[in-house]
């Protein structure tokens, strides 16, 4: 496994772990195929209950690489971004994730598909579509309504404001809130918890969980992904994309 994405098997749990703190675990599209590769290995292997998810001690991941995802754009559902959220949506066994510092797009994202979240008391979370001229992503138009309510799921992706842990814990992305520097010691223990149970229990227990929404959430982030490929063309990200790069207010008074 690349040194970008950590994983090994630890006490019939898989720990994948982002590594690239240089660069706040910005997720490239190698790290999306490593993350996957971690995932389904996981999944086929009898021994591992439960997948672990964590970013570095201070931060989760600040989402999409921006430079790398702009030299190599999603093309169609193939791409390695939509392979991942395919692959997060549907696996079999429980997803624990232990959130430090920033978690901001995706990172928020794939909270919505995670079964167990522990937060630190200074994680903050972002998903900043509408701040770059895209559009929600990974199934949020349709999960962040059902877990967070309409009202404020509109605020959440209309504004694509950072929030705390705390709104994060009443929009239902977040578990618990614990100190930051136990966060990745009791997503663990949560995840030990849970490989002490009976696995065929425990799977169908998190299949029927998600049964009324299973098929709906596969339509939608293929919905999503074509309008987020065709926003990606639009001259409103064009000009976000590039602010963002060049590190100036974006204008939208033309548009």
């Amino acid at each position: 496994m690349s040194e970008i994405v950590l994983s090994r098997p630890t006490d019939n749990t898989a720990l994948i772990q982002f590594n690239r703190p240089g660069k706040k675990n910005a997720l490239t599209v190698e790290m999306y195929m490593n993350l996957c590769d971690a995932l389904d290995a996981a999944e086929d292997d009898d021994s591992v209950r439960v997948h672990v998810l964590l970013g570095t001690e201070d931060c989760f991941t600040a989402g999409n690489d921006l430079t790398d995802f702009l030299d190599n754009p999603p093309q169609d559902d193939g791409s390695p971004v939509l392979r991942f959220l395919k692959t997060v949506s549907t696996l079999r066994k429980p997803l624990v994730a232990g959130v430090t510092g920033p978690a901001v797009g995706i990172g928020t994202t794939l909270l919505l598909h995670c079964d167990i979240v522990v937060a630190g008391e200074h994680a903050y979370f972002q998903m900043p579509f509408t701040r770059l001229g895209l559009c929600p992503e990974a199934g949020s138009s349709l999960l962040l309504p059902l877990s967070a309510g309409p009202r404020l799921a509109a605020e959440l992706l209309l504004y694509g404001n950072a929030f705390d842990a705390e709104k994060a814990a009443r929009a239902g992305l977040v578990n618990e809130i614990v100190p930051d520097a136990e966060v990745h010691e009791i997503a663990m223990s949560r995840a030990a918890d849970i490989a002490l149970l009976p696995p065929g229990s425990v799977q169908l227990t998190k299949k029927l969980l998600r049964s009324s929404f299973a098929s709906r959430t596969h339509e939608v982030i293929e919905t999503e992904g074509r309008h987020f490929i065709e926003r990606l063309g639009s001259a409103e990200a064009k000009e976000a994309l590039t602010a963002f790069v060049e590190k100036r207010a974006p204008d939208f008074s033309r548009f």
